[in-house]
């Protein structure tokens, strides 16, 4: 079981403003918050970001991608236009994915830094 995942970020500052808005959505607060490391989560940090000055400038991927479950699909669609609204990158709308399962109700966001970042919740399978 994992029980946290770490990404690099360039701008700490910017990557929280971002993210504070963007995990609200999937009821995450900032929990930990040091000048180079911000954590997010429910009860613990879960998710983190790390300052990395030396990061190269976005790519269309960066090989990392975190998928965060929500309760509903009404979170992952809120998700979805947090992120928007605050600098992401469209990288896949919300809805059903039926190549992965029937119930795989999905959105995809870039963060500033080229991140790949999904909210998923299994909706009640179709009738």
């Amino acid at each position: 079981m994992i029980d946290h995942v770490s990404i690099g970020v360039r701008d700490l500052v910017a990557a929280g403003f971002f993210y504070d808005a963007t995990l609200a959505t999937l009821e995450m607060t900032r929990l930990y918050d040091r000048p180079d490391t911000i954590g997010y989560g429910k009860e613990h940090p879960e998710f983190w970001l790390n300052a990395r000055d030396d990061l190269p400038p976005p790519a269309l991927d960066t090989g990392v991608h975190v998928c965060l479950r929500a309760r509903s699909t009404s979170a992952v669609d809120a998700f979805y236009a947090a992120g928007l609204s605050n600098g992401a990158t469209d990288d896949g709308p919300p809805g059903l994915r039926p190549q992965y399962d029937p119930r795989y109700y999905a959105a995809f966001l870039r963060d500033p830094d080229g991140n790949r970042i999904e909210a998923i919740h299994f909706a009640e399978a179709p009738a």
